[in-house]
């Protein structure tokens, strides 16, 4: 097939991209390159400013020079309603030329949009980065107007249509396939994990004991709230104080791809987020390369991709007290990580590994044409 691939988010739809041609088929990425980390596309769309001259600038470019090269596919997905740095009437515009110019398009619930903003303060589960129990996260008191923002009436308008109009929607991780549990009928709706490249990685470790643990906190300058890392810091530098002879603490912040992942390579134990209750491409990443992760790793996601014996990752709860705990267990018990990050590297292979995740959107698209 004839396949496009609209906007991205942490190599997602890169990495798809390449599985997919591996088993055959012509795909076209066309994104921003997820901003700041610069990953691979075939079209750019990137807005050259943030402003409103940036898009203006954007959208001559996606109905002249880019126009042709978005048409004429099999397949579209795109990987949020907002799949280019355009305001909602442009986007809507946008996205009904690729429903007339194209094949299916379909949706990859891999981010935030208005409806997962409401699934995040419904009180569904324990915890999201939005709302714990039933009080307002840290992000939802320091981000209010961003909040506001996700849930104007013109934002949720658009995110409506673009669902309704989709063919269907894959979810990348457990949190946005439950989100989409509310709105689109099961029929529409498949679940396909987050693709790794397996193959390109190997052990970063094997069998080494470390003499001293070095902890890696990888951020986005401005999602730390969001993410909780700036509690996953605060709680690793505690450990690190106590234990300078044990550990250590490397800290990184918007670094491209390709560089991030090979200064992640050297540690031993990741960082990854604090209110998800599963792992995403940055702990699936450190994961293949059979690193230690602390991230989400609830029960509830372990009971949803059906694994029942493997279950390598910490789990990351939004309690500084019980993080602080968890990091200080890895810094005193070296001699555990071996046999963790070898689990941790097979539940990526079997879950996650690009051809795998491939596969599920193919059987989808053919379930649905």
């Amino acid at each position: 097939m004839k396949i496009l691939l609209a906007g991205d988010y942490s190599n997602y739809h890169r990495a798809l991209s390449l599985a997919l041609r591996h088993m055959g088929h012509e795909v076209t990425v066309a994104s921003d390159g997820s901003r700041w980390m610069n990953t691979a596309r075939d079209i750019d769309t990137s807005r050259p400013f943030r402003n409103k001259v940036g898009g203006l600038l954007l959208w001559v470019k996606l109905n002249t020079l880019l126009r042709p090269r978005l048409e004429g596919y099999d397949i579209v997905q795109i990987n949020s309603p907002g799949f280019a740095s355009l305001q909602p009437c442009r986007l809507r515009q946008l996205f009904d030329r690729l429903l007339a110019r194209n094949g299916a398009v379909y949706l990859t619930a891999m981010g935030t949009d208005t409806y997962y903003i409401d699934f995040c303060l419904s009180g569904a589960l324990r915890y999201t980065e939005w709302q714990i129990g039933d009080r307002p996260s840290p992000l939802a008191l320091a981000q209010p107007d961003e909040l506001r923002r996700w849930q104007a009436p013109v934002l949720t308008d658009y995110t409506r249509y673009v669902y309704e109009h989709v063919r269907g929607v894959v979810s990348a991780l457990y949190e946005y396939n439950e989100s989409c549990c509310r709105v689109v009928d099961p029929s529409r709706l498949a679940y396909a994990g987050i693709p790794i490249d397996t193959d390109s990685f190997t052990m970063a470790h094997g069998d080494e004991i470390p003499s001293r643990v070095k902890l890696f906190l990888g951020v986005h300058r401005d999602r730390m709230v969001e993410k909780g890392t700036d509690r996953m810091w605060a709680a690793a530098r505690r450990v690190a104080e106590r234990h300078p002879d044990k550990c250590e603490l490397v800290f990184v912040e918007n670094r491209p791809y390709r560089e991030y992942v090979e200064l992640m390579r050297s540690s031993h134990v990741v960082l990854d987020q604090l209110y998800s209750y599963t792992p995403a491409t940055n702990a699936l990443l450190a994961m293949a390369q059979g690193l230690v992760v602390v991230s989400g790793a609830e029960p509830e996601y372990y009971d949803f991709i059906g694994e029942k014996e493997n279950h390598p990752i910490v789990n990351a709860i939004p309690d500084d007290e019980k993080l602080e705990a968890q990091l200080e267990e890895l810094v005193l018990h070296p001699e555990r990580l071996p046999e963790q990050a070898r689990r941790s590297r097979e539940f990526v292979v079997k879950h996650n590994r690009d051809e795998v995740v491939a596969r599920r959107f193919l059987d989808f698209w053919a379930r649905c044409r």
